[in-house]
Order: C-alpha cells, then sequence, then structure tokens
C-alpha cells in the first residue's frame, strides 16, 4: 500500500479543536486490512489558531499512520479490547518462558486483578489517568507484593501493545506504584517459641519441623526428600527435587535450590532413628511419607499440624514461611550476611536481607545502649609538665625598671644599659 497523502479536517466543538482522518488498520481476528475513522483532540481554541490546529492533525495523522519521510506502516486494529489482547497476544508469548504451575498462578493473578476488570475496554481508549486509577483500587485490598506484580504485568502488556503495532503510545509507561499500600507479612517468632513447638510434636513431625528450622528448607523441597538423599557417613541431605501441586519435579525455585545442605550430628542421629521406624526405609520412599507412602501435601500439613499448634500455644502465626523468616531473622547473630543467605540458599543478597531479614528490638536496643555508653565514657586525665623557670632572651626588647640618683624611679630599654648610655643618663 503506499503512503497516505490524506489531510483529514478540523472543526471547532466547544472551546476544542477536533481533528478527524481515516486510518488504515488490520483486522486481528481476520487479518484483512480495514479503515476506521479516527477523532483526534488537539488543543484548545484560545492557544492555537485554525492553521496551527491543521498543523497539529498533519502530526497527529502521521503519527497513528506510523509515517516517517520514506513511507508507513499498517498499524493493528487499536479497537480490540484488552482482554482480547491479553488472551491473544500476550499471554501465549509469556506462557513459553514460564514452567506449567507458575503459568497457572500468573494468568489466575492477571485474570483477577486486570482482564475483570479492565477487559472489555478497547487498547485504545486507555490513558495514564484511567490506569493509574486502577492500580489505586488494587492498592486498597491487594498487598504491596501483588500491587507491584500488576505494576509489572500492566507495563508489559501495553508495551506488547506497541511493539505488535496495535498502540501508538504506551500509556503504561509513566504509571507509578501508589504511595499507600497494605504492610507485607513479618512475623517472626522467638527461640523459646519454636522450641515450644518442637516439645509438642510426636517423632516424626518433631523431625520434620526441625529439619525445617534448621536449614530453612521450603516445604517443597521437604516434602520431596526421600531417604536416598539422606547420607549420616557425612552429615548431608541432597535436595535433588521439589514436590508441588501434586507432582514431583525435577528442578526447584532458584539455580541454588537443588543443593547439598548440613545436618547437625544430633539431628542425623534422630533421622536415623526415624528410618528404624517408618513404613518403608528404601532409597526411593519419601523420608516424611502420608499414609498412602506418597509425598505430604503442604496446604493439607499447614492446616492439620501447623495451624493447630499456633492456636494451642497462642502463636502470632506459624507457617513455613514464617518459620523461614524467622531463621532468617534469628540467624543474624549466628553468622554473617553470606551465611544466611547460604542457608536459605538465595540466589541474591538482597532477597535475605530485604525480604527476610527483620529488625529484632532487643537488638537495636542493645546497638542504642552501647552507642550511647561509648559517648559517656570518661575522658582519660592528661598529664601536665612541671613548670620550668623561664629563661629570658639577651637581645629581647623588654622593659626595666632603674632608679636614678635622685630617687625616682624610671623604665629603661635595653639600650639603656649600655655604658655610652648609662653615661648620658647620669649627667
Amino acid at each position: 500500500m503506499g503512503t497516505s497523502h490524506q489531510k483529514g479536517y478540523i472543526t471547532l466543538r466547544g472551546k476544542q479543536w477536533y481533528g478527524y482522518f481515516r486510518k488504515t488498520v488490520k483486522d486481528p481476528a481476520t487479518n484483512e486490512e480495514k479503515t476506521v475513522r479516527v477523532t483526534a483532540i488537539l488543543g484548545l481554541r484560545s492557544k492555537m489558531s485554525k492553521s496551527e490546529a491543521r498543523d497539529a492533525l498533519e502530526r497527529e495523522i502521521a503519527k497513528q499512520n506510523g509515517q516517517s519521510g520514506s513511507g508507513n506502516r499498517i498499524m493493528n486494529d487499536g479497537s480490540v479490547t484488552f482482554g482480547w489482547f491479553v488472551k491473544n497476544r500476550f499471554l501465549p508469548l509469556k506462557e513459553a518462558a514460564w514452567k506449567e504451575e507458575t503459568a497457572k498462578t500468573k494468568k489466575l493473578l492477571i485474570e483477577r486483578d486486570l482482564v475483570d476488570d479492565l477487559g472489555e475496554i478497547p487498547l485504545e481508549n486507555f490513558d495514564k489517568f484511567s490506569l493509574q486509577v486502577h492500580m489505586n483500587k488494587l492498592a486498597q485490598t491487594r498487598s504491596k507484593d501483588r500491587v507491584l506484580q500488576m505494576r509489572a504485568y500492566l507495563r508489559d502488556i501495553f508495551a506488547e501493545a506497541v511493539d505488535q503495532d496495535f498502540l501508538a503510545k504506551d500509556p503504561a509507561r509513566k504509571v507509578k506504584v501508589p504511595s499507600q499500600l497494605r504492610d507485607t507479612d513479618t512475623t517472626t517468632l522467638s527461640w523459646d517459641q519454636l522450641r515450644k513447638a518442637l516439645a509438642e510434636l510426636d517423632l516424626k513431625d518433631r523431625i520434620l519441623l526441625e529439619l525445617e528450622m534448621t536449614n530453612a528448607l521450603r516445604p517443597s523441597e521437604l516434602f520431596a526428600l526421600k531417604w536416598r538423599c539422606f547420607d549420616q557417613s557425612v552429615s548431608t541431605m541432597k535436595v535433588t527435587e521439589t514436590a508441588y501441586k501434586g507432582k514431583i519435579r525435577p528442578w526447584g525455585k532458584t539455580r541454588k535450590s537443588l543443593s547439598s545442605v548440613h545436618i547437625p550430628q544430633g539431628l542425623a542421629s534422630d533421622l536415623q532413628k526415624w528410618r528404624a521406624l517408618c513404613p518403608d526405609s528404601s532409597p526411593d520412599a519419601f523420608i516424611f511419607p502420608n499414609r498412602d507412602g506418597g509425598f505430604l501435601d503442604t496446604d493439607n500439613y499447614r492446616k492439620r499440624v501447623l495451624h493447630k499448634l499456633a492456636t494451642k500455644l497462642e502463636l502470632p502465626k506459624l507457617t513455613f514461611q514464617v518459620i523461614r523468616r524467622t531463621i532468617a531473622t534469628l540467624a543474624q547473630k549466628k553468622g554473617t550476611v553470606k551465611d544466611v543467605q547460604g542457608l536459605l540458599r538465595h540466589s541474591r543478597t538482597a532477597t535475605t536481607t530485604d525480604v527476610y531479614m527483620q529488625e529484632i528490638p532487643e537488638s537495636v536496643q542493645a546497638t542504642v545502649n552501647s552507642i550511647n555508653q561509648e559517648l559517656r565514657k570518661p575522658q582519660p586525665v592528661r598529664s601536665q609538665k612541671p613548670t620550668q623557670n623561664r629563661i629570658i632572651p639577651r637581645n629581647r626588647n623588654i622593659w626595666k625598671r632603674s632608679v636614678d640618683q635622685d630617687g625616682v624611679s624610671r623604665n629603661l630599654t635595653p639600650n639603656d644599659t649600655k655604658p655610652e648610655r648609662m653615661e648620658l643618663a647620669s649627667c
């Protein structure tokens, strides 16, 4: 198709100049070209003349049609709805990089937080204001992490719409995260609370939770452990698989998830005792099996054991996430930040420090007291050197007192002590 030379036409409606022109677009459903009528708001009558409005319309036509000095391109139809674009153009591209279970979760979140409210709106009707209003609405009912995630998806969706020529301008590029966000859960427990929880459990559950607390394992890693992973001779447990949503997967959450972890000697001995008592201790059997010999379900164990334990001991909260956050926080006094990162097997130190580690009020108090004690330390007393007799330089210009023959005291300069001056003084 050749370059369009149309100029459109302008009209005054109220206080605004409006421009109208036709644009050729491609129907994404049929892949056929069609012509649509486009309306553009050019500006206020008080700020531009009619000729300036015509120039503004020409610039808008060039931008909408993607025309430059050398040619043009056909835009896809921006009248398709947000929901259609997400389903038919955005998700198919993203699913290639997502794992199966991850894709299910992400698609569900996008459906609930974005498509349900914005799905019927045409892409070309969005602007920064309408998208920011939606983000502000999400911030009132969603967690901080959820809002940040949705802002990222929203920007990715509209950036993709621009890349695929459905839009000429990205309306989500400058959408901001609302300043008023719901607080993220930062619940942590104390050593005493962890010990009380362990004391309430039978052998199997006590060893399971002690292993979880000691090595800060993720539940997907913990429930996938098999006896062949445990080597008592070197006190190690090798994480080789993860259990998630009823499936065993040969990969973990991060690059460092699948690795060998150290098992303290006492805990290794208890694991060996449990091996002698468990129904099946063959190499491919699960260390902590369910009634059928399969792996435990995370949600079921959380409700059946952890929630009941929290209620009984009056703990603020007890979940696997709380346990990992607690161990990361309390371990601050047991090792360096890199040690804690290695314990949790995070790929980035920032995840350990910014997400999992929480401040310990008692530790902050102790730090403040230590600072104040340093400030209040008494100053050391400096020894003063004994005062010595001062020797007056011979040629120093000082005044001396003398008494003349008449008994009158007068001041003498150093020169007055010279013989010739003394003779003059006696005359």
